[in-house]
């Protein structure tokens, strides 16, 4: 069975390297962060983005467990004000769209600031980088969010910008993931 958190992470591995700026843009409990803050090392830098405390605080705690070197900064915001935080480029970058897992599932990611924090993102990626959103379809919104943003991605220039979804046939509302690289 293909393994999709696993080829994420293969996608992100592609690019990501020690002293390289990452962003997470949803950090939950900081799983992504904690992987990113090890592939880039104490030489790169990790911004990690969410507006809930329990997400700050479970990822402070998760990151000091995981042992990862004190290279990230911790962000109590929205995503889509990346680019006041963030002056790029940075190489790699993650979303995992939906709730804060153990948190308040009505507290979800939203269209009106994940399609800023979308472009935003697409901005600020360099040369040979990547972007990685993990989208639940399984609940009205992700569903929503997904369908906005594979309508987004379809229209840029693929000269530029190479868009992949990423995605179980048989399994309509299992989770997929959108995988933005440039050339």
């Amino acid at each position: 069975m293909l393994d999709l958190l696993q080829l994420h992470k293969q996608f992100i591995l592609n690019h990501l390297r020690e002293g390289d700026t990452a962003v997470d843009f949803t950090m939950g409990n900081g799983y992504d962060t904690a992987f990113l803050s090890k592939a880039v090392g104490e030489s790169g830098h990790v911004y990690s983005f969410d507006i809930q405390q329990q997400a700050l605080d479970s990822t402070a705690e998760n990151l000091k467990k995981a042992g990862c070197p004190e290279n990230y900064t911790l962000i109590k915001d929205s995503h889509h004000k990346v680019l006041d935080y963030v002056k790029g480029p940075i190489k790699a970058g993650m979303f995992n769209l939906g709730y804060l897992p153990g948190g308040d599932k009505r507290i979800t990611t939203m269209r009106e600031t994940t399609m800023p924090a979308i472009e935003a993102a697409i901005s600020l990626l360099g040369e040979d980088s990547v972007l990685n959103v993990a989208v639940y379809p399984g609940h009205e919104e992700g569903d929503a969010e997904g369908k906005m943003i594979c309508e987004y991605l379809e229209t840029l220039d693929r000269r530029k910008i190479c868009a992949t979804k990423i995605k179980i046939l048989n399994s309509p509302t299992s989770p997929y993931f959108i995988v933005i690289e440039t050339k």
